[in-house]
C-alpha cells in the first residue's frame, strides 16, 4: 500500500497544478522559488539557538551556546533543530494540515525542510527516527499523524531507520496545547512508552525525534527520558517549528 501511494505521489506531483503553501501561488512546485528564498533568510539556522532545546538565545547565554533554563534543569534529550519560528511563514500550512486535514501541505513543509535544513543534518549520525506519536483515539480522530506524514519525507541518511511504531502514547483527554508551563511537564509525565515488540532493541543507540511543534519541549524531553530508560544513548530533536520566548514573541507581532 505504501509503495502504490508513493508512486501517486510522484505522478501527482509531476502531472498536477500546486499551489505555494506560503503564497498560494499555482505553479508546479508546493513551495515556490521566491518563498523559499525568503524562508531560507529567514530560519533559525541564521539564528544564535541553544544547542540543546534550540531556543533562540539572549545576548547574555550566547558565550555558552546554551540558554539559563537548560543550564539550570538540563532536560533528558541532547541537541535540538528547529526550521522555522511557529509565527513565521509555514505556520499556516501547518494549521491547514494539523486541523482541517490538508494532507497535500505535507510536500511543501517537506519541501521547505528538504531545501534549507537536509544537507546540513546528513551528517547526523543516528539509528533511528521516531515522529513523536499520537494515542490510538486521536489517530483514530484525527486520521493520521502529521509528525509521522512530515518525517517520512525528510531527507536524512540511508542508515538511519524511520519507525513510527516503536514510540506509542497513552491517551489523555486533556488538550495539552491549552495549558501552561507547568500543566504540560504534569499532563505528559508516564504518556509515552516503547512498543514491546521492540523492547532491548534500543540499548545503545542514538534516535531522533521528529515533531512539528516545540512549545515548553516538556513533550520531547518526556520521549527522550522514556528512551533512555530504554537504553538509548543519544536523542536528538528534529522539529519542524519552534515557539518563542515570551519576550521575544512581541518582537515579531
Amino acid at each position: 500500500m505504501r509503495i502504490i501511494e508513493n508512486v501517486f505521489e510522484a505522478i501527482s506531483s509531476r502531472l498536477l497544478p500546486s499551489a505555494c503553501i506560503v503564497c498560494g501561488e499555482f505553479q508546479q512546485r508546493s513551495l515556490c522559488l521566491d518563498c523559499s528564498t525568503i524562508l531560507e533568510s529567514e530560519h533559525l539556522l541564521h539564528y544564535e539557538c541553544c544547542k540543546q532545546c534550540g531556543i533562540t538565545l539572549q545576548t547574555s547565554e550566547l558565550q555558552e551556546r546554551h540558554c539559563r533554563e537548560c543550564e539550570l534543569n538540563p532536560p533528558h534529550f541532547d541537541e535540538t533543530y528547529c526550521l522555522d519560528r511557529y509565527d513565521g511563514k509555514l505556520q499556516s500550512a501547518l494549521h491547514q494540515l494539523k486541523y482541517q486535514g490538508r494532507l497535500a501541505c505535507t510536500h511543501g513543509l517537506a519541501s521547505a525542510w528538504n531545501a534549507l535544513f537536509s544537507k546540513g543534518l546528513m551528517t547526523a549520525r543516528a539509528d533511528y527516527l521516531l515522529p513523536v506519536p499520537l494515542s490510538r483515539e486521536k489517530l483514530c480522530a484525527r486520521g493520521f499523524n502529521q509528525s509521522w506524514e512530515l518525517a517520512r519525507r525528510i531527507q536524512c541518511d540511508k542508515h538511519i531507520h524511520k519507525n513510527p511504531y516503536i514510540l506509542q502514547r497513552h491517551h489523555n483527554p486533556q488538550n495539552q496545547a491549552k495549558g501552561g508551563r507547568a500543566d504540560r511537564h504534569i499532563s505528559i509525565q508516564d504518556m509515552f512508552y516503547i512498543n514491546p515488540q521492540y523492547q532491548g532493541r534500543l540499548e545503545s543507540t542514538r534516535v531522533i525525534v521528529f515533531d512539528d511543534v516545540m512549545t515548553s519541549g516538556a513533550t520531547l524531553n518526556e520521549i527522550a527520558r522514556v528512551l533512555k530508560d530504554n537504553g538509548v544513548s543519544h536523542v536528538i530533536n528534529w522539529v519542524l517549528l519552534r515557539t518563542l520566548r515570551p519576550s521575544q514573541r512581541s518582537e515579531h507581532v
